[in-house]
């Protein structure tokens, strides 16, 4: 087995080491010898770990790291990864497949790092089994505390109540019962700069495209 580490590791043989603070750009290391360079969409430190094991998955069968790392370079990216749907007077759209805290916890972490001091918003879906059971509320405010503004979706059917998610959020958060909530709300108050990442495992109603329409409209 080929261990790997997001940073120079003694026990590693393979490592990243980052040019970039949201993993989108960093060279790989083997023994300590750089063999290869990745510059791509994707964002989180789950994305480099994933691109790590690609690489040494590719070495194992004869690619060499260079080549795969010139591989990932051109990838385009997994759709429902941080995917940007569209830009609209200077708000950008993302759709991502987050379903659970550590999901949320990484991608906004990404996009943080991405996006700097940019207005962030977060609207999140808790539509997974799980989720509508509530096996995970204890986490869910802390998973989301890297976004400026967070819209938690409480739809018909849920088991239980999204308040208490609200009440121990330490940025802005609110419940949103219905989809035209969530887009008056972004639709009023997002700006140039901002950025908007909707995170649901299912279609979310269709709100990506609601949304990117009425902000069209403005």
């Amino acid at each position: 087995m080929v261990r790997t580490s997001l940073d120079a590791n003694d026990s590693a043989e393979v490592y990243a080491e980052q040019l970039s603070a949201d993993g989108s750009h960093f060279k790989v290391l083997q023994h300590g010898i750089v063999k290869g360079e990745v510059q791509w969409n994707m964002t989180g430190q789950h994305s480099v770990a994933n691109a790590l094991a690609t690489i040494v998955a590719a070495e194992h069968v004869g690619v060499d790291i260079a080549t795969a790392c010139e591989a990932l370079s051109n990838f385009g990216g997994v759709k429902r990864r941080m995917e940007l749907l569209d830009t609209i007077n200077g708000i950008e759209v993302y759709d991502d497949f987050a379903h659970h805290p550590t999901a949320i916890d990484t991608t906004l972490e990404g996009a943080r790092k991405r996006l700097g001091k940019r207005k962030l918003w977060a609207v999140i879906e808790p539509r997974s089994n799980t989720m509508r059971m509530g096996s995970h509320k204890d986490g869910l405010a802390y998973s989301a505390r890297l976004a400026d503004e967070v819209i938690w979706y409480q739809p018909e059917g849920l088991d239980w109540d999204l308040q208490p998610v609200i009440d121990a959020a330490t940025n802005k958060a609110v419940v949103a019962r219905t989809l035209d909530e969530i887009i008056k709300s972004i639709s009023t108050e997002a700006g140039e700069g901002d950025a908007v990442v909707i995170m649901s495992n299912g279609g979310f109603g269709g709100l990506h495209q609601k949304l990117i329409a009425a902000l069209k409209a403005k």
